[in-house]
C-alpha cells in the first residue's frame, strides 16, 4: 500500500502497487479531483504543492483496512485499487 502526500501532510492511501500508485497520482483526473474535493471548506490540493507517494504506515494501513472492510458491501471491481482518504471530506450536500 502506498500514500499520497500533499507537501508532507498524508491525505489518501491506496492498495496500489508503486506503479498503479504513481501512474494514479500522475493522472489529471485524480489531480482535478484533488482541487475539487474539499476538506475543512477548502480544496485538498491547490494544483502547486507537492505531491508525492511513498509506503503506507501500520496505523494507514490499518485505516485504509477499516474503511475498506465498510464499503465491502459496494461490490466495487475488486481489480482496480482503491483510495481511501486520510482526511475529513466535505459532504457535497453540506455545501450546497
Amino acid at each position: 500500500m502506498f500514500t499520497v502526500e500533499i507537501a508532507g501532510r498524508a491525505i489518501a492511501v491506496t492498495n496500489a502497487d508503486e506503479a498503479q500508485a504513481r501512474e494514479l497520482i500522475e493522472s489529471e483526473e485524480f489531480r482535478e479531483d484533488l482541487t475539487v474535493i474539499q476538506s475543512e471548506g477548502k480544496p485538498i490540493w491547490d494544483g502547486k504543492a507537492t505531491l508525492d507517494l511513498r509506503p503506507a504506515t501500520p496505523d494507514e494501513e490499518e485505516e485504509f483496512e477499516e474503511a475498506d472492510d465498510l464499503d465491502d458491501e459496494d461490490e466495487a471491481d475488486e481489480d482496480e485499487p482503491s483510495v481511501v482518504f486520510l482526511i475529513d471530506i466535505d459532504d457535497e450536500e453540506d455545501e450546497e
